[in-house]
């Protein structure tokens, strides 16, 4: 079962925090295999080899079935797991982490240690920002030329989006639907065109929506 919806980041990016001289920077990324995210962790692994700790954690799946925490030479559990559960916490989906820490000469402790690898991912989530992606239906209205503009106008002042226009023998628009609102969208469009359209679900897709954090 596909799910209806779902958060995960908008783009890939870093950013960077400075901790007691210590240098973290957060790099995320988005995956759709747990394949996909170690290539993803080993590429900042060799960018920042000189670095003291390159950790990492993701969430991968509907349910988030594949979830992996690695302290990379930090005290067990310090990092790499609270890394995780800033994912975890803002409900992500299909997304990679990895923290790489250049040490700067101040001991931090287990507590400061999971303050700062936590406090990492939450800062970089913020600044690269957070979507959520909804199911769309593709559905099709095929009309007789003479409906296009009302059917345009009334479009565009809803809450649904045209995806395409198809100039065939009869113009054929695809308009991207919540999937769970098809049912009542059909409806709409055949009293509109007094049951002259003809209305058919092509295909499915996700659309996103910018999340404020």
């Amino acid at each position: 079962m596909t799910l209806s919806h779902y958060y995960t980041i908008k783009e890939n990016g870093f950013h960077e925090i400075l901790i007691q001289k210590s240098r973290f920077i957060t790099y995320l990324s988005r995956v759709s295999s747990e394949e996909e995210a170690q290539t993803f962790i080993q590429s900042i692994k060799k960018m920042h080899h000189g670095a003291n700790h390159n950790c990492s954690a993701y969430v991968i799946g509907e349910r988030n079935e594949i979830q992996k925490a690695n302290d990379d030479g930090e005290p067990s559990g310090t990092a790499g797991v609270p890394m995780l559960e800033v994912l975890k916490k803002r409900d992500l989906r299909d997304t990679a982490v990895v923290v790489t820490r250049y040490f700067g000469g101040i001991k931090l402790g287990g507590g400061g240690l999971i303050r700062a690898y936590g406090s990492s991912v939450s800062e970089a989530l913020n600044a690269v920002g957070v979507v959520e992606r909804v199911l769309h239906d593709v559905v099709r209205v095929s009309v007789n030329y003479t409906w296009l503009g009302k059917l345009e106008n009334e479009l565009r002042g809803s809450d649904h989006m045209i995806k395409e226009i198809h100039y065939l023998e009869q113009v054929a628009l695809d308009v991207l639907v919540e999937t769970g609102e098809t049912e009542r969208f059909t409806a709409w469009m055949t009293d509109m065109t007094n049951g002259q359209a003809h209305i058919s679900t092509q295909s499915q897709t996700y659309v996103e929506r910018d999340i404020n954090s």
